[in-house]
């Protein structure tokens, strides 16, 4: 008998198998679903790949081992379908039927873990990103048998994502995605938010049901920021409610020992795919010859755009270490691309290109991206451009698509292929984790069976994943989620760690719980504003607009003390004072891109730097400055120094500051307080603003689409094409 990847060879090279190849390579893909399952799942996959080469005398044999697998969906494919006859087939068929999702069958493994999901059991799942893990979500949404229901997603452009599913049960649930948003009594509940809302939300009822996506991000030896958040929120819930949860993440072996003991979970580990992805080793072919400077960089680009040449007709991902480093190749791809006969995009297929050229910049170069078929994704774009840039590359509009590490976790997206260009992530080594995930994204279910992922370097060492949750294992442990448990919690009381803890004074101690960010900047702020707040009251207690100095002083003292260590992107002080006081004197995006552009232009040194060179960072520096400090940090910031600084004020019995106002203001772009959730559903402020005078400012904000709706807003003529492909698809 034929080696399994003997037989996968011959699968792929052969123009057609005769009756006695297929059959034969049948027997033997029946004895691997018996004894090595996950070979035996892939040989299905390779020959659905190759389905018009088999002996179609043996198509039905293909199609009942494709029911054999659990493959169930597929058995709804037209190739599939018309050969499976077989009636025990049929009935076992009809067992894997979700019971509340009209039409939809799942496959073996998706349906043992919708038995446990809707038993009494918690579950917590590490399956490919292929496997199907959210659709269980919608089940359990669909199933109603849960009133209050919260979903926690790593980003904001996640929810986003996940609201727009969850729209078409807007009859029996109240969709929530922003703190100031109300839960509805007269229906359930579906909250969706990150961990950082979740702690900052006090209005919840009880919840039922909670769902943590990537919850490998609760992990304290990964290194992520937000971790500390993610854990905060998950034992916040769990004291509070005691809810059934769901966990789901790729790639992870196993977590901290005794949590499923302790909260009645399972750990369930698969690795059942209906695609796969192969791979193809570019770097042996180039031994010596690519590298990060000098020639070898220019060779190693030159081979990357000409593979991407050669897979037009397919989909292609193509996986960056920065935004930076998006953008620099995205574009060097596009000058290659006009030495080419290449086909383009029409302006009624791609409209957010207008959009840019009316509210960002004429010279802005992915417009011109946009007009040849590729498309850009990372951290630094806009919520709504990078939503309009994946659906644009889903429809097939795009055909590559240049990324950050924002395709493992930032949006839910697949391709043919996928390109592993470059090996870091930021300034840390891709690791083993990071590199599945990346690969993960190739094959697309439904659509194409086999993905292939092209490795311009060497994929790193296989190495377990064991994700440690820090509020249970405590060790390591933060001591922003240590000072969130109660004493008879604490595992170890004889750590220097707790004990410093324990000595905080209780009403501190409250303060600092109730901020949830580093406990010893906290202190240092808390010491300082003691000291000043008598001297530096003019400084210190503000309200509504801070003069440039009131700034100064708080910023600063943020800046200094609450940033996590290793924090990445991080601008000098003065930078973002600047910025920030900028904005809100101007508060107009499209003057800050201009502004730093003028400014960079007559300060740059470089001839080889051009207008566009210079409009693109500029660009890409705003978008990063506006998302990751305008609407995350320097609001946090800001709302912890204006809790601090009203207890000390308290302490003295002087009037305190308020600097709410604010926060809001350039946390949410300086858009009206009623219309902030419009921007929450990914409309362009721009739209936001032609809509402002139509809408009374005292309707709710749960009432404004229907306000829009009702009243035919949207089909006003100032609103321009991609404003109201944006405003419709919430409607």
């Amino acid at each position: 008998m034929h080696k399994f990847s003997e037989i996968i060879e011959n699968i792929e090279n052969s123009d057609t198998l005769n009756f006695n190849q297929s059959f034969e390579y049948a027997q033997y893909c029946s004895f691997l679903l018996k004894t090595e399952p996950t070979q035996g799942r892939e040989l299905i996959i390779y020959i659905l790949e190759n389905w018009i080469k088999i002996s179609p005398d043996t198509k039905g044999i293909w199609s009942d081992l494709v029911e054999l697998a659990g493959f169930y969906p597929y058995t709804e494919k037209e190739i599939v379908k018309d050969n499976f006859t077989s009636l025990t087939g049929q009935i076992r068929k009809g067992n894997h039927t979700s019971e509340f999702l009209k039409g939809l069958y799942f496959h073996e493994a998706q349906k043992e873990l919708a038995q446990i999901l809707h038993s009494d059991k918690n579950l917590i799942v590490s399956a490919p990103t292929s496997f199907g893990k959210s659709l269980l979500i919608e089940e359990m949404i669909a199933s109603k048998r849960y009133r209050n229901i919260i979903i926690i997603q790593p980003t904001l452009a996640l929810v986003d994502e996940t609201r727009k599913k969850m729209l078409k049960y807007n009859g029996e649930y109240n969709i929530v995605v922003r703190t100031s948003q109300n839960p509805s009594l007269e229906k359930g509940n579906i909250f969706l938010f990150t961990a950082e809302r979740v702690c900052e939300y006090h209005q919840f009822p009880n919840i039922e049901f909670l769902v943590i996506d990537e919850f490998y991000k609760l992990s304290g030896t990964r290194d992520d920021e937000r971790s500390s958040a993610l854990n905060n929120a998950f034992h916040f819930l769990l004291k509070s409610f005691n809810p059934k949860f769901y966990l789901l993440g790729p790639n992870i072996d196993s977590i901290s020992p005794g949590f499923t003991e302790k909260y009645n979970a399972i750990f369930y580990k698969s690795d059942f795919s209906l695609v796969t992805a192969k791979e193809n080793n570019i770097y042996t072919l180039h031994k010596n010859e690519f590298g990060d400077r000098g020639p070898k960089k220019v060779f190693k680009e030159n081979k990357l755009f000409e593979l991407l040449f050669e897979l037009k007709e397919e989909q292609t991902i193509i996986y960056c270490s920065s935004p930076i480093k998006v953008r620099k190749l995205a574009k060097a791809f596009m000058n290659f691309l006009k030495t080419k006969e290449h086909s383009i995009n029409h302006l009624e297929e791609i409209p957010l290109i207008q959009w840019i050229k009316e509210n960002i910049a004429i010279g802005w170069s992915l417009s011109d991206k946009l007009e040849i078929k590729i498309g850009i994704h990372d951290g630094a774009l806009q919520k709504h451009i990078t939503s309009s840039v994946i659906d644009y590359f889903n429809s097939g509009k795009l055909s590559w698509l240049f990324c950050t590490s924002t395709i493992i976790e930032g949006v839910n997206t697949s391709a043919k292929n996928i390109v592993y260009f470059d090996k870091m992530k930021g300034p840390n080594p891709v690791d083993f984790f990071d590199y599945s995930n990346i690969k993960g994204r190739a094959g697309r279910m439904m659509e194409h069976f086999i993905g292939t992922i092209y490795n311009f370097n060497p994929p790193p060492k296989n190495e377990l994943v064991i994700v440690d949750i820090p509020f249970f294992q405590q060790s390591p442990i933060k001591d922003e989620v240590l000072i969130q448990l109660d004493d008879e919690e604490i595992i170890d009381r004889t750590t220097e760690q707790f004990k410093s803890i324990n000595t905080i004074p209780i009403l501190e101690k409250e303060l600092f719980k109730k901020n949830g960010v580093k406990v010893e900047g906290q202190i240092t702020i808390l010491n300082k504003l003691r000291s000043d707040i008598l001297s530096e009251s003019n400084l210190i207690c503000w309200n509504a607009y801070p003069t440039y100095e009131q700034l100064t002083y708080v910023l600063t003292l943020a800046h200094e003390n609450l940033l996590v260590e290793g924090e990445s992107r991080r601008p000098s002080i003065s930078y973002l004072i600047n910025r920030t006081f900028s904005y809100g004197i101007n508060k107009s995006v499209k003057d800050m891109i201009f502004n730093d552009f003028v400014y960079s232009k007559e300060r740059n040194s470089n001839p080889e730097l051009s207008d566009i060179d210079i409009m693109d960072d500029s660009i890409k520096d705003i978008f990063q400055l506006i998302k990751h400090w305008f609407q995350y940090k320097i609001p946090k910031l800001l709302s912890v120094v204006n809790e601090i600084q009203k207890f000390v004020c308290e302490e003295h019995g002087i009037k305190s500051g308020n600097y709410s106002f604010y926060i809001n203001l350039i946390e949410n772009d300086f858009l009206r307080d009623n219309l902030t959730i419009l921007y929450e559903y990914g409309i362009p402020s721009s739209a936001i603003r032609k809509l402002e005078g139509k809408i009374p400012a005292n309707i709710p904000e749960d009432k404004i689409l229907q306000f829009i709706k009702q009243n035919n807003l949207h089909l006003s003529n100032e609103i321009i094409a991609y404003e109201k492909v944006k405003i419709t698809e919430n409607l």
